[in-house]
């Protein structure tokens, strides 16, 4: 497998669906030492976002970081985008149910780029709420 750019743009972000290509891309993220990052496709359109941080041993995640994270993850809850038991941390995140690949795609690369440092990305994917 090609090695991934980190962050990883939305166009190269990997489709992990079925066992085989999901131990594919965990195995060469490993061998790579990046953050796990992929898309799989669910029933329907729905797509899974998931991103895991234990393939990168070296890497840390800030806990500024973290905490963004979190909350834009509360926020695509809160607005039913994704499912309540979608999680976010502290080294793994997992986004069920969404709507299209295209979505999924822009979130996964906002997301790797958000566990990467860059929070911008992020904040245009799901930008904050307003009082």
């Amino acid at each position: 497998m090609e090695p991934l750019p980190t962050p990883c743009p939305a166009d190269r972000i990997p489709d992990a669906t079925g066992l085989d290509t999901f131990e594919a891309v965990g195995k060469a993220a490993k061998e790579q030492r990046v953050v796990f990052i992929a898309v799989e496709k669910q029933a329907g359109s729905l797509r899974t976002v998931k991103a895991d941080a234990l393939t990168a041993p070296q890497h840390t995640i800030d806990s500024a970081v973290h905490d963004a994270v979190r909350a834009a993850v509360a926020r695509l809850i809160c607005d039913g985008e994704i499912r309540p038991d979608s999680f976010a941390g502290p080294v793994e995140f997992v986004l069920h149910d969404v709507g299209s690949e295209g979505r999924a795609r822009e979130l996964a690369a906002a997301l790797h780029a958000a566990l990467y440092g860059d929070l911008e990305p992020l904040t245009r994917a799901v930008p904050p709420t307003t009082p």
